[in-house]
C-alpha cells in the first residue's frame, strides 16, 4: 500500500541511526558513571533534550517483541523491508560494503580475526580489535598464500593435496574490512550457502567445523574448512612471528554465509532519492543493497556531518549511521558509550540547521537495536525513537531516553512502520481511497 501511495517531492528526510544506543540501568560504584541509569540517561545531552521536547517519541521493535536482532535485519526494518521476509546474510552486506561486486553464484562470508590459546580455545573473538592497517597486511598475506593453493603450489597442514581450491574450480578472495573484520568470497559453480558457521560467538570454545545443512552444500563446507585450516597455519603461533605484526590474530571465525538476494529498491518503492553516510562496510553494503548511493566519508562523526552538508541538496533521504555507540556497548564500556552520546549531542544544532531549510523536512533519531553495556551484546529491548517535523503534536517527553520514549505519543510499534511515518510527515504519501 505504501508503494502505491508514495509521492516524489522535494522535502527531505534525515534518519540518524545511533547503532545500539538503547541500554539498561547500571548501578556503578562510581557516582559519576550513573547510579541506576542507562547510558542515554547518564549522558549530558542538552540539545537532544531540547529537541525531544519539540518532537513525538516512542519505542520500536526491530523484528518482534523479545527477538534479539542482528544488525542486518534491524536496519532492513528501519528502511521499510520486513526483516522476516527479506533475510540477508551478513557476508553479502560486508562484501558490498567494501566495494566487492558479487555474481549470483558467489558466496560471501563475514570474517573475524580472533585469538585462540595453545589449546585452540577462543580467548578474544575480535583479536583485541587490531588496527585496520594490521588487518590489511594480514589479508594480503592470506590472499598470497591462498593464490598458491589455487595454483597447486603448496600443501595443506592436514595432508590434503595442493591445489584443493583449484580442483573444485573455486576462486577465493580475502578483503580487509575495519579493525578485526574481513570479507571472504568464494567464486565458482555449485556453491551452496546452506552451511553452518565456524564462529561459536562466545569465548572459551574452539572454532566450529563448518558442516553442510543439505547434501548440495557438502562441497562448500569442505572448501570452507580447507580455508580455515590454511589460515590457521599461516597465522599461528600467536606470539612468535614478530615480523608479521599479527600476534593477537592467530585464527579466523566465519559467519553469515550468503548469496546475493534481489530486492526492490527504495527509489521504486518509496519514490526516494536516497543516500547513505556510514563508515563500516556492513552498513554501507546494506544501504547499497536497497538502492542508496553510498557517499564517501571520513571515519569521525565530524567527517560524516561534513559529508551530509556537502551532499544535502542532491538527495531527499539520508541515512546517517553512527557505529561507536554499538562498539562500546559490545565492549561493556559504559563510560565511553556515554561519551559518544554526548559527542553526538554537540552536532544536533548543525543537523537542525539543515532540516530547517524547508518546512516539510523530517528528522528522525533512533537505534537499529539496543546494545546495553551491561550485556555486552545486542538485546531484545526496544529502541528509543524520536520524530521531529512541523506536522506533529509534541508529546510529554523531556529527554531522548528509553524511559521518556516509553511515554511517547507514538507508543510501541514495529520499526518497519517507521518509513511510512517519515514519508507521511514529509508529505510524501497521498490519500488512501476515495
Amino acid at each position: 500500500m505504501i508503494e502505491e501511495l508514495a509521492l516524489k517531492t522535494d522535502s527531505k528526510i534525515l534518519l540518524l541511526v545511533l547503532d545500539g544506543v538503547g541500554g539498561l540501568p547500571k548501578k556503578a560504584r562510581l557516582p559519576s558513571v550513573g547510579q541506576g541509569y542507562t547510558e542515554l540517561e547518564t549522558a549530558k545531552t542538552p540539545n537532544l533534550d531540547k529537541l525531544a521536547q519539540k518532537s513525538i517519541t516512542g519505542l520500536t521493535d526491530a523484528v518482534a517483541p523479545g527477538i534479539t536482532p542482528g544488525s542486518g535485519p534491524a536496519h532492513l526494518s528501519l528502511f521499510g523491508y520486513n526483516p522476516i521476509k527479506y533475510q540477508i546474510g551478513r557476508g553479502v552486506l560486508e562484501a558490498l560494503g567494501v566495494g566487492v561486486s558479487l555474481n549470483p553464484e558467489d558466496i560471501a562470508a563475514r570474517g573475524n580475526f580472533a585469538t585462540v590459546d595453545a589449546e585452540g580455545l577462543i580467548i578474544d573473538r575480535r583479536a583485541g580489535r587490531i588496527s585496520t592497517e594490521v588487518n590489511q597486511k594480514i589479508c594480503k598475506r592470506l590472499q598470497t598464500e591462498i593464490n598458491k593453493i589455487c595454483a597447486g603450489g603448496t600443501s595443506l597442514p592436514d595432508g590434503q593435496q595442493a591445489g584443493a581450491f583449484g580442483r573444485e574450480n573455486v576462486k577465493v578472495e580475502v578483503m580487509p574490512g575495519k579493525e578485526h573484520r574481513f570479507v571472504l568470497v568464494f567464486r565458482g559453480s555449485g556453491l551452496d550457502e546452506r552451511i553452518t558457521e565456524t564462529d561459536p560467538q562466545k569465548t572459551g570454545n574452539p572454532p566450529l567445523i563448518c558442516k553442510p545443512l543439505v547434501p548440495e552444500a557438502e562441497k562448500t563446507a569442505r572448501i570452507v574448512n580447507i580455508f580455515v585450516n590454511k589460515a590457521k597455519s599461516i597465522l599461528s603461533p600467536p606470539r612468535s612471528d614478530k615480523r608479521s605484526g599479527t600476534e593477537p590474530a592467530n585464527m579466523v571465525l566465519l559467519r553469515g554465509f550468503a548469496k546475493l538476494p534481489k530486492l526492490k529498491l527504495m527509489q521504486e518503492r518509496f519514490k526516494l532519492t536516497p543516500a547513505a553516510i556510514a563508515t563500516y562496510p556492513m552498513y554501507r553494503g546494506l544501504a547499497s543493497l536497497v538502492g542508496m548511493d553510498v557517499l564517501e566519508t571520513g571515519y569521525t562523526i565530524e567527517d560524516e556531518i561534513l559529508t551530509l552538508k556537502k551532499y544535502w541538496k542532491q538527495y531527499n533521504f539520508f541515512y546517517l549511521h553512527i557505529k561507536k555507540t554499538d562498539s562500546f556497548g559490545e565492549d561493556g564500556n559504559f563510560e565511553n558509550k556515554v561519551k559518544i552520546i554526548e559527542e553526538i549531542d554537540k552536532y544536533v544544532p548543525i543537523l537542525l540547521e539543515l532540516v530547517h531549510q524547508s518546512t516539510d523536512n523530517v528528522f528522525v533519531i533512533t537505534g537499529d537495536h539496543s546494545t546495553p553495556s551491561l550485556l555486552k551484546a545486542h538485546s531484545w529491548h526496544p529502541n528509543p525513537f524520536l520524530l521531529y517535523s512541523k506536522w506533529i503534536i509534541p508529546d510529554s517527553a523531556k529527554r531522548f531516553t528509553e524511559r521518556e520514549c516509553m511515554r511517547g505519543g507514538l507508543g510501541h510499534f514495529n520499526a518497519v512502520d517507521a518509513i511510512p511515518l517519515m514519508l507521511a510527515h514529509a508529505l510524501k504519501l497521498k490519500k488512501f481511497g476515495a
